[in-house]
């Protein structure tokens, strides 16, 4: 019986965690075509969502914050490229693909996190990466790109 509640609490905790978590595209391309449509900048974050303790910091404080989320969809795409080592988390061939090009261009030293900010043309304007800091500072800290 003990068990049986630990694994309903575990389960209903993974289920409130993806229902409430950050809106992400997968591709970039279609992230690009969007951001002219709908003027908005990209926000592109490297990370490796079951291994990367940074990554699963920015994740927790930043991207699922109710803040964040709310800004988030009226001023950026925000696109992932996940890298996870699990797995039972691997991603599709195709995905895991596109993610290894999108580091070519963008991540050559394999720093993770890293959140990369395009215009809504696909210009870049800056990178950073983990700060222990309120979703409200780093959306100033991604807005300061975009000045």
């Amino acid at each position: 019986m003990k068990k049986r509640i630990i694994l309903m609490f575990i389960l209903a905790m993974t289920i409130g965690n993806s229902v409430f978590a950050q809106d992400w595209l997968k591709d970039f391309s279609k992230a690009k075509e969007l951001a002219k449509t709908e003027n908005k900048s990209i926000v592109l974050v490297f990370q490796g969502s079951d291994w990367c303790a940074p990554c699963i910091k920015l994740d927790r404080s930043i991207w699922s914050s109710e803040e964040f989320k709310t800004y988030s969809k009226e001023h950026f795409l925000m696109v992932q490229a996940d890298f996870p080592r699990k797995k039972q988390n691997a991603l599709p061939k195709e995905q895991a693909d596109a993610n290894a090009k999108l580091a070519e261009a963008y991540n050559k030293n394999g720093v993770f996190p890293l959140v990369v900010v395009f215009d809504k043309n696909g210009k870049l304007l800056g990178e950073t990466s983990y700060k222990k800091i309120t979703p409200k500072e780093y959306i100033s800290l991604l807005e300061s790109f975009t000045l």
